[in-house]
C-alpha cells in the first residue's frame, strides 16, 4: 500500500514544522549516545510507522510527541536485540544454579591445611605467626599490620619472610627431591 504523504490529512503541516520535529529527534538520539547512521536509520523508522499508522485513517494530534518517544522506543529496542545474546529465555526455575561456596570436601581439607600451618608455625614467636596469618588470611597489607601492631614496617616484611622461610623448608623436608626419587 503506497504511502500518501500529501493527501493525509493527518500531515497537511508545513513542511518547517516537520524539519523542526527531525532536528528534535535527532537531538534526542546523539544525546543518547547513538552515531549519524543509527540516527538516521531510527528517524526513517518512526516517520514511516506514523505515515502507517495515519494511512490506516487515524489522526496523530501531537506528532512531534509521537515521533520522538517512538524514536526512543525504537532506539530501546535496538540496543536490546543488539545484546539479545546476554538474554536467558529459560525460566528462572529451570536455571542450574551453581554454588559457588566450597564443597565440605574442600572446607575440610582447608581445615587440615590451616592446622598443619599453625603446627609448624608453633616454633616460631606469637607475633611472628599473628602477623603472618593477619596477612595471609585476613588479607591486611603491611603497612596495616604495621598501625594495628605498632610496628616498623620493615619489622612486619621480617616477621613475614621468617614465617615463609620455616614453612619452605618444612614442605621441602617433606617432599622428596628429584635424587631421592631415582634410588
Amino acid at each position: 500500500m503506497p504511502l500518501a504523504f500529501a493527501s493525509s490529512p493527518c500531515h497537511r503541516r508545513r513542511v518547517s514544522a516537520w524539519l523542526k520535529y527531525l532536528r528534535k529527534m535527532r537531538s534526542v538520539l546523539s544525546r543518547r549516545g547513538r552515531d549519524r547512521e543509527e540516527i538516521e536509520d531510527l528517524m526513517q523508522d518512526a516517520l514511516v510507522r506514523l505515515l502507517e499508522y495515519c494511512e490506516r485513517g487515524s489522526e496523530v494530534r501531537e506528532p512531534e510527541a509521537v515521533l520522538v518517544r517512538t524514536v526512543q522506543r525504537l532506539a530501546i529496542n535496538h540496543t536490546r536485540d543488539a545484546h539479545a545474546d546476554l538474554y536467558i529465555r529459560e525460566p528462572l526455575e529451570t536455571l542450574e544454579l551453581i554454588d559457588p561456596s566450597p564443597t565440605p570436601e574442600e572446607v575440610l581439607s582447608g581445615e587440615q591445611c590451616l592446622d598443619e600451618l599453625r603446627k609448624t608455625l608453633d616454633g616460631v614467636s606469637r607475633r611472628t605467626r599473628e602477623v603472618f596469618f593477619l596477612h595471609r588470611l585476613h588479607g591486611f597489607s603491611y603497612a596495616q599490620i604495621a598501625r594495628q601492631m605498632e610496628m616498623p614496617l620493615s619489622t612486619v616484611e621480617k616477621h613475614i619472610a621468617r614465617a615463609m622461610t620455616i614453612l619452605l623448608e618444612t614442605k621441602r623436608r617433606e617432599v622428596p627431591t628429584r635424587h631421592d626419587r631415582t634410588r
